[in-house]
């Protein structure tokens, strides 16, 4: 068995030199799907590999089920269904030359758009995942493809993609204000349908920056309000994915911090692995060690902050629990942490009763030790504390 430290840092990536992730093994088990030289249905969304970047291939992702992970929270989906549906679906590979027409098609559409692709070979089975992106099992160099359905676009997904002159991250935040789901976002950025200089864009990459750049907004809008007037606790959990998030009056801090647990997906028979990341008021700088999972979780916070106005101090952590068997993509993060600031709070009276309640739900304080904002709350008053 490899060492837990290197599988949370891999996540599938390869870096034991293994032909075949174990972890992944159930995963394999599922696939059942015979390979197919043509395809005629609905594509729902769009795929860029990062591989090779600036010189990107990637093509319509293939499948008649909803593959859009907000569908997928509220239709109760288990993770096997999500499995079922993922291990499934093609993704077509082409050059750079030949993506951006008919992939824009598609990522225009509010809804999945009918398809004819020709295969120079049959697809194989061929999966893909990180710690970011959810699992595609399957995958095929396009020969010919041809898009048979008109796109369904909204005015204002119309308007924004139309203005060549709109710089991309306000096209983000204007899109997101104007009530366009991430996915939905996400699918437009990276198939080059925003900014000035406009680019075919990596899945991955455009699923964070999307996260960040909306956080962004969020953030500064916060900064301009007061702060809560008590400490709040929240807790949530979807696929084995457990979000305690504790709100504590002040300006904007956030810290996340993760707990693999013992036989949870990466960490294997080991005891639980710990990995923290935190940011001030700036703009956080480099890329958090806990991926993409950290820009995820701070945006359903900062989403709850603007929704009452306030700022606040963040301390949240996600403990990763043996059900989690698969990964899904960063989205469960984000809809766990949703979850939570969508349900009932706790009011603790003091820090003190905040710690012992966060621990409690995250399995004990073995996250404390990694906390560099507990101390910094302990030892710091601000204007805030007289």
């Amino acid at each position: 068995m490899q060492s837990a430290n290197l599988c949370i840092k891999c996540k599938g990536k390869g870096l034991c030199g293994l032909s075949k992730c174990p972890v992944m093994s159930r995963f394999y088990a599922r696939r059942d799907t015979k390979p197919v030289k043509e395809y005629m249905g609905e594509s729902p969304s769009v795929f860029v590999g990062s591989k090779n970047y600036p010189d990107v291939s990637g093509g319509p992702l293939l499948s008649r089920e909803n593959d859009n992970p907000e569908h997928w929270v509220s239709g109760n989906y288990s993770i096997d269904d999500i499995v079922r549906i993922r291990s499934g679906t093609i993704r077509g590979n082409s050059g750079e030359k030949n993506l951006s027409g008919s992939i824009q098609e598609i990522a225009l559409s509010s809804r999945p758009v009918d398809v004819e692709v020709a295969f120079v070979k049959p697809v194989r089975f061929d999966l893909r995942f990180d710690g970011v992106l959810a699992p595609v099992g399957l995958s095929g160099v396009v020969s010919d493809m041809s898009v048979i359905d008109n796109a369904l676009v909204p005015r204002v997904v119309d308007r924004i993609t139309s203005d060549t002159d709109l710089k991309a991250n306000d096209a983000i935040a204007e899109l997101y204000r104007g009530g366009t789901d991430l996915h939905y976002i996400q699918n437009l950025l990276s198939s080059g349908l925003l900014g000035v200089k406009r680019r075919i864009v990596p899945t991955r990459w455009s699923i964070t920056a999307v996260d960040d750049t909306i956080s962004g907004v969020l953030k500064k809008n916060i900064s301009g309000y007061l702060p809560l007037e008590e400490i709040r606790v929240f807790n949530g959990c979807i696929h084995g994915n457990n979000m305690a998030v504790m709100l504590i009056p002040g300006d904007w801090r956030y810290e996340m911090t993760e707990i693999w647990e013992k036989s949870s997906l990466w960490s294997g028979s080991e005891s639980a692995t710990i990995v923290s990341d935190s940011e001030g008021k700036k703009r956080k700088q480099g890329y958090s060690p806990i991926a993409g999972a950290y820009y995820s979780a701070r945006l359903a916070v900062l989403e709850y902050l603007e929704s009452v106005r306030r700022s606040a101090r963040v301390i949240a952590v996600r403990r990763v629990t043996g059900e989690y068997w698969a990964p899904l993509g960063t989205w469960v993060i984000r809809e766990a942490a949703r979850k939570a600031m969508k349900g009932n709070y706790m009011t603790p009276a003091d820090l003190s009763e905040g710690i012992n309640i966060i621990s409690s739900l995250s399995g004990g304080d073995k996250w404390l030790p990694y906390s560099s904002l507990i101390p910094e709350i302990k030892t710091q008053k601000t204007l805030f504390d007289f």
